[in-house]
């Protein structure tokens, strides 16, 4: 291991990878508001460089946050002058990511001659993606198309993977890596890609769904983002579009959304995590998606996956008037963690994103959502906070079977309502 990490300072000296040798991500348990107001003003000193793995939002909630090792003694001392309690979740950040950078190199992955070969319980780069959705276009030409729905800022091609057994379907959307260093966001996108190829024709209820409608599979939604994850920084979490007069890059595709643009839970400053961007649709990689929506119009279900936290999450973020559907949201949302849990028993929660996390504007499914489309769901996959954006590669597969599990729950549902 200590010739790995020789190596792996040496490439980083050649390269220019940012490291976070000594950094920790603290857990924070606050205990009341005025807490929760303390440690939001915490996040916003910009000095400290804070990167926030989970907001301040409210006392039941706890507040992850990853600080820079010249950063550790200065919010120790505020969190125990403020007597808020926190235990220290990931030690050292950059022994983690070398870890995982090393299970990635190890000489066991080879070139697979299909996706029977695919190593889906690995990590992946973005041409190995690509890579993979060009073999299972090719070996299943019937069943799978790749359009490509635009590019991003970086001239990326945004590729969608359209599941179809007829034409004139309508279209159930799944998208994963919105964020970037989500990663087992993507690795559950690619997994699903297989199963939903493995199964057609196999599995009675997926047979079903796919002869009633089409499934649109975008599984790097931030390509620019995904590839600077691997090439430079493996925290990042937003695009990577300059913004004029500052030096911060990058704006939330989560928070781009035109629904509550601007509002509550959402940054104005372009060095935040949360940062909203300049206006609403001003990512290409969120405008490309808004244009493909508007211009099928037959879209049923939508579902945007995201890391961690163990949650299934449905609109509002962006006001706390309860959306018309509710109840069968919550009710749909219920009965999908329950089927989540059948395979290992791990235990989600849901609700609203603005009842169960925090305020959120211009968040996908809300504007999904006020397009008609009534069945919008948000996920966070694992963890609930071991490892964070970190989860080890081994828990890829069980993962992405039992989210699978819960998709296909949203799915019969939105099947069965088509009209």
């Amino acid at each position: 291991m200590r010739t790995f990490l020789l190596l792996s300072a040496a490439f980083v000296a050649v390269f220019g990878l940012e490291v976070f040798e000594s950094d920790q991500v603290l857990r924070i348990l606050p205990k009341n508001e005025e807490q929760i107001s303390l440690l939001q003003d915490l996040t916003e000193m910009d000095q400290l460089q804070l990167d926030i793995w989970k907001e301040p939002a409210h006392p039941s909630l706890p507040v992850d946050i990853h600080v820079p090792f010249r950063s550790l003694p200065t919010v120790k001392a505020f969190l125990e002058a403020s007597e808020i309690q926190y235990y220290v979740m990931i030690a050292d950040l950059q022994a983690v990511i070398d870890e995982e950078k090393h299970a990635m190199q190890s000489p066991r992955f080879v070139e697979p001659r299909n996706t029977d070969s695919f190593d889906y319980a690995s990590y992946h780069t973005l041409n190995e993606i690509n890579a993979f959705m060009d073999m299972l276009v090719a070996e299943n030409p019937n069943l799978v198309t790749k359009l490509q729905i635009g590019s991003s800022y970086e001239k990326r091609p945004l590729y969608v993977l359209k599941f179809s057994s007829g034409p004139n379907r309508p279209g159930f959307w799944i998208d994963t890596g919105i964020h970037s260093r989500e990663w087992v966001t993507q690795a559950s996108g690619i997994w699903f890609a297989k199963k939903i190829v493995t199964d057609y024709g196999r599995d009675p209820a997926l047979t079903a769904i796919l002869n009633k409608m089409d499934i649109l599979l975008e599984i790097v939604t931030n390509p620019d983002g995904f590839h600077f994850t691997h090439a430079s920084n493996r925290m990042w979490r937003k695009t990577r579009k300059p913004n004029p007069g500052s030096a911060c890059v990058g704006v939330d595709p989560n928070r781009n959304w035109d629904a509550g643009f601007g509002g509550a839970g959402a940054s104005s400053n372009p060095c935040s995590e949360t940062y909203r961007g300049p206006s609403a649709h001003s990512e290409p990689e969120v405008k490309a998606i808004v244009d493909y929506v508007k211009s099928h119009g037959n879209i049923k279900g939508f579902i945007s996956i995201h890391s961690y936290s163990q949650m299934l999450l449905y609109p509002y973020g962006y006001t706390r008037t309860p959306v018309p559907d509710q109840p069968e949201l919550h009710d749909l949302a219920r009965r999908a963690i329950s089927n989540l849990a059948s395979l290992y028993g791990t235990k989600y929660t849901y609700g609203s994103i603005i009842t169960t996390i925090y305020q959120a504007s211009g968040g996908t499914i809300d504007w999904t959502y006020n397009q008609g489309v009534k069945y919008s769901y948000t996920f966070e996959l694992r963890d609930t906070g071991r490892y964070g954006f970190l989860l080890p590669a081994s828990q890829i597969i069980p993962t992405a079977q039992e989210t699978w599990l819960a998709v296909m729950t949203i799915m019969e549902h939105t099947k069965d309502n088509l009209y």
